[in-house]
Parts: structure tokens; C-alpha cells; sequence
């Protein structure tokens, strides 16, 4: 049985959608699963977190990271002319170490190999993010100032979503 299962295979990880009005509870999970990584390299900004996040927010793309019934995170994935861009994937605090982030990628790369492409994702140097996204198969293309930018190419496959 996966951790992420119960006895009774009632899941406890779903994928729910996202709508306009959930903008504030994903940008106070934003905050805090970012603060750490931001502050540790003297980045951390509500301000400019907020503005970034408004900017690209796009319901359609993003669904909300339940587990037991709660909300505990939040995914996004931007569908690109030669790819789709993982643009947030955020499980708060409280929340991480459970295997949750791990099953939410499953998720996202088993839709991606089943449209057969790529997945593109940017994760802030120094933070915990790079060997999480090195786990799950991306490579690392680029570096900038602040960020690593990360691919994993497509893998056509008879890939299934992970059980919850």
C-alpha cells in the first residue's frame, strides 16, 4: 500500500480544481513554503511574491493539493507551444516530507507522457527543489542569478496516474 493510501482505498491526496476566488489561500501557501529558500538567500519579498504569483495566475491550469481534507498545496501546469511549464508546486510546511509532492509529480509527468511532452520547471538555487526535480528525471538546461531551469523530456508511454 502506497503512504498515501488508506486501508479502504479512500484516497487521501486529490487533485481539485482551482477558481478565481482561491487566489488568497494560494498565495498565503506560496509564502509559506517559500519563505525559507527566499530568506536564506535575501530574497524574501511578500510584495514581489505576490505581484509574481497574480501575474501568471491562471485558475484554469491549477488545481488545489488536497490531503485528508485539507488544502496543503497547489499545482500548475502551463500548457506551452513545445511543452508544458510546471509553473508552481507548492506543499506547505506542514505538509512536506509525507510524500505529497512526489505523488503530485507522478501525476503531472504520467498526463505529460500521455500527451507525450516535455515538462519545463524553475526552481531557486539553493533550495530543496533541485534535488527533488533531479529525482523525478529533469535535467538541468540553464542557470541564471537566481533560478535553475530544469526539463524533462517526454517519455511516450502507457504511463497511468498514481493511486492516491
Amino acid at each position: 500500500m502506497l503512504p498515501l493510501e488508506r486501508g479502504n482505498s479512500t484516497p487521501r491526496v486529490v487533485l481539485t480544481p482551482c477558481g478565481e476566488e482561491d487566489f488568497e489561500a494560494l498565495m498565503a501557501l506560496r509564502m509559506a513554503a517559500m519563505r525559507e529558500s527566499l530568506e536564506y538567500i535575501g530574497r524574501f519579498d511578500p510584495q514581489r511574491a505576490r505581484e509574481r504569483l497574480s501575474r501568471g495566475f491562471n485558475p484554469a491550469h491549477t488545481r488545489h493539493i488536497v490531503y485528508e481534507g485539507g488544502l496543503v498545496g497547489f499545482v500548475a501546469v502551463i500548457p506551452r507551444e513545445s511543452d508544458w511549464l510546471l509553473d508552481h508546486l507548492y506543499i506547505h510546511p506542514t505538509a512536506q516530507g509525507l510524500g505529497i509532492g512526489s505523488w503530485v509529480m507522478a501525476c503531472v509527468l504520467a498526463e505529460a507522457d500521455r500527451a507525450r511532452v516535455a515538462v519545463s520547471v524553475t526552481a531557486l538555487k539553493h533550495s530543496d527543489a533541485t534535488r527533488f526535480y533531479q529525482r523525478h528525471g529533469f535535467v538541468l538546461e540553464a542557470e541564471g542569478e537566481w533560478d535553475l531551469y530544469f526539463r524533462r523530456p517526454a517519455r511516450p508511454s502507457a504511463a497511468k496516474a498514481p493511486q492516491a
